[in-house]
């Protein structure tokens, strides 16, 4: 059988969707997803190889998530901004998501010079197509990009309702060319099981906690140990940057966080496919998001 293989870079403004369509290329939650933007902070692997009896070509798509591309306002935020240039540098080609309506923001121009300065191949999907009534308007939006850049197809898709995912899917194997494959064919992720588990709580945080207080958080497993019964035992810390902070993640009576919890642990069983016994504990750590040390401490580096 011959392999291919693809590396794909998945870049955009923050909140157009990134993540939400990674998973639903994969078939399975792997990037979290929450309705406030910035919330993917690293680059996340998604690894999705297929595989068919009948088909003589085995294709491995390499997919880098990448943090929504915006100016930053901290240590942390040039961290992610710089994760998206690392991204795009090396990888055959570029998944550029965008949004339906509105004006084409300074950040996506940005991004599409450096596509153009690195002459990249580049795909254009427009996202949340659901969302447009008059479907006129989506023309005029993939007109609007199309005269910015030569993309090699642009594919609009509904993340959310699932549609065109399929069309994305095949236009992107287009992209591999003869290689061995990187991963084994059965992996999801090259990302350790702690950083799994780190971001499912995160994504709780940012559902359940309104305002700044969620951005200003990060989480640190402490313990990830499987008993003989099969129990995994995850035990994590939630960093804040303010007293206050603590107060309300914590909630009247452990109230909020006990929410936290329930959901992240549920989640948390489904993907590891056990039971698990979840505590979390909330510490303050003043101004981590422009402390280099704590940056690095908390895997965001």
């Amino acid at each position: 059988m011959t392999e291919k293989t693809s590396f794909i870079a998945i870049v955009g403004c923050p909140n157009t969707g990134k993540s939400s369509i990674l998973n639903k290329l994969l078939g399975q939650k792997l990037a979290i997803v929450s309705p406030k933007p910035q919330t993917t902070r690293g680059r996340i692997t998604g690894v999705l190889t297929f595989t068919q009896q009948d088909n003589p070509v085995s294709y491995q798509l390499v997919f880098t998530d990448t943090p929504g591309f915006h100016r930053p306002r901290t240590k942390l935020g040039e961290k992610m901004v710089k994760a998206v240039g690392d991204s795009i540098s090396g990888v055959d080609a570029c998944l550029l998501v965008v949004e339906p309506q509105g004006e084409i923001r300074s950040a996506e121009l940005d991004l599409i010079d450096r596509f153009k300065k690195g002459r990249m191949k580049a795909f254009l999907a427009v996202n949340k197509i659901d969302t447009v009534k008059d479907k006129t308007r989506l023309m005029s939006r993939i007109d609007e990009f199309s005269k910015l850049y030569s993309f090699e197809s642009v594919i609009p898709v509904s993340a959310l309702k699932s549609d065109g995912i399929d069309i994305l899917s095949e236009e992107l194997k287009k992209t591999a060319v003869p290689s061995p494959h990187f991963f084994p064919d059965d992996a999801l992720t090259d990302q350790p099981e702690r950083v799994i588990a780190a971001e499912y709580i995160r994504e709780k945080i940012l559902l359940y906690l309104d305002s700044e207080v969620p951005h200003g958080t990060a989480v640190a497993i402490e313990k990830f140990k499987e008993r003989e019964n099969g129990i995994l035992d995850i035990d994590c810390v939630i960093y804040c940057e303010k007293e206050s902070h603590k107060g309300i993640i914590i909630g009247k009576n452990g109230g909020t966080l006990k929410k936290i919890s329930s959901k992240a642990r549920l989640d948390l069983e489904y993907f590891f496919d056990c039971k698990i016994n979840l505590q979390c504990w909330v510490k303050v750590k003043e101004d981590w998001r422009n402390r280099e040390g704590l940056i690095h401490n908390f895997g965001l580096s």
